[in-house]
Formats: C-alpha cells, sequence, structure tokens
C-alpha cells in the first residue's frame, strides 16, 4: 500500500485523461485491473491463498468486468439525447469511476474469494466463512470509499477549468493540471479509507458460525485479521 499513492496517479491520469478513444480506454483499464490484482493479492489475509490458476482466472474476470463497464457506458453517453452537451461531457468523465468501482469491488471478491469459501482464521478457534464475508465486503467497501473522491473531484474541477482562459491559453497544462488534483486528492483519500474499517477486526462470537458461540473473549468479542 505504501506505493499505491504514485503508482494510482499514473494509471488514474490514463484513464481521467479527456478524450479517451476506445484503444486507450481498454489500455487503462487493463492496466488499473492489473495493479488491483496485485494489491489485492498482496494484502490478502495469506492464510487462504489462491493458487496461479485461480489468480489468472480470477485476473482475466476482472479485467473483463471493467473494460465491458467502461466500454458499454462510453457507447451509452453520447446517445443521451435528452441531456445538456455540458452534461453529456460530465457523465463521460464519470465513466472510468463507475468501470473503476464495479470491477474494484468485484477484483476483491475474486481476489480473495478462497477466504470466504473456506473461511478466515478467527484467533485460534478456526475458520469462519462469516468472518470471511465480512472481512472481504469491508475490504470492497473501503476500495470503493477511496476511488469515489479520487475519480469524481478531479474530472469535475478539470471540466469546469477548461471553461477558464488561462487553460484555454495553455492546453499543455491540462494534463499537469490534471495529474495535480489528482495527486492531492490521493494523498487524503487513501488514509481515510483504509481506516475506515480496522485491519485486526473484532466482532461478537455469537454473531459467526454456531461453533464460535460463547467462545469470546473481553465482552464476547474475537478478533481476525481483515487484510487491507
Amino acid at each position: 500500500m505504501s506505493c499505491f499513492v504514485i503508482s494510482n496517479l499514473v494509471v488514474t491520469g490514463g484513464m481521467l485523461a479527456p478524450g479517451m478513444g476506445t484503444t486507450g480506454t481498454l489500455l487503462w483499464q487493463i492496466t488499473n485491473q492489473s495493479l488491483n490484482v496485485g494489491i489485492n493479492s498482496a494484502n490478502a489475509n495469506k492464510s487462504t491463498a489462491l493458487n496461479r490458476k485461480q489468480l489468472i482466472q480470477n485476473y482475466f474476470a476482472a479485467v473483463s468486468a471493467s473494460c465491458t463497464v467502461a466500454l458499454g457506458l462510453n457507447a451509452v453517453v453520447p446517445r443521451l439525447k435528452r441531456v445538456s452537451p455540458n452534461t453529456r461531457v460530465i457523465l463521460s468523465r464519470l465513466v472510468p469511476f463507475a468501470a473503476v468501482a464495479c470491477a474494484g469491488v468485484l477484483n476483491v471478491f475474486l481476489m480473495r474469494g478462497e477466504e470466504i469459501r473456506r473461511g478466515k482464521e478467527v484467533r485460534s478457534l478456526g475458520k469462519s466463512k462469516k468472518a470471511a464475508f465480512l472481512a472481504v465486503g469491508e475490504t470492497a467497501i473501503s476500495r470503493v470509499l477511496n476511488a469515489t473522491p479520487i475519480m469524481v473531484l478531479p474530472p469535475m474541477i478539470l471540466v469546469r477549468l477548461e471553461k477558464t482562459e488561462w487553460l484555454k491559453q495553455r492546453p499543455r497544462m491540462v494534463l499537469p493540471v490534471n495529474l495535480g488534483l489528482i495527486l492531492t486528492t490521493s494523498i487524503f483519500a487513501l488514509p481515510l479509507a483504509l481506516a475506515a474499517f480496522p485491519q485486526r477486526q473484532a466482532v461478537s462470537a455469537n454473531s459467526l458460525e454456531d461453533e464460535f458461540h460463547q467462545k469470546g473473549g473481553l465482552d464476547g468479542l474475537v478478533e481476525f485479521n481483515r487484510g487491507i
């Protein structure tokens, strides 16, 4: 995670670049999901790791989902005749966010699917599928929380700035301004998203499978490593 802001800056800058064509959209979505696969795999709870075949299958599923959403919305937005041209521009800039949010959630569940199928280690009491689903679900939500400000605020601000005389006279500054907006947002968004849920999660033992009932420690709680 320590490299996420810088690596994500490059990928997000590419996805949010104005006037992206079909080839560019595909390449940047593939790059983004490749980065996500690496991050989600590296930060998962390794007690139930994926084998190489599962890793490859899940990678292609995540890439297919993000590319399908991105290309589908890119095809739909220009056909929205009842909305104003300015609204269509805004919607087109938000297409990458929709693709990243949908595929990001799918990516987390795919890359950490073995945790849900086999269960997550809860202290020394055994493995719980309910704990695993909670852990993976919270991680997926944190990914959306991270992507939302990063992929919504910069394009909205850039649309406004592109109407100013200063940026109209300096078209080469669009990319640096876009990257600056993404970097500034990322620096604040990532820590907040990671802090939304604790890595060492504590839940009531009675909220898990029957075998864990009445086995909690202080206040009836048991702990497990959610991963990030």
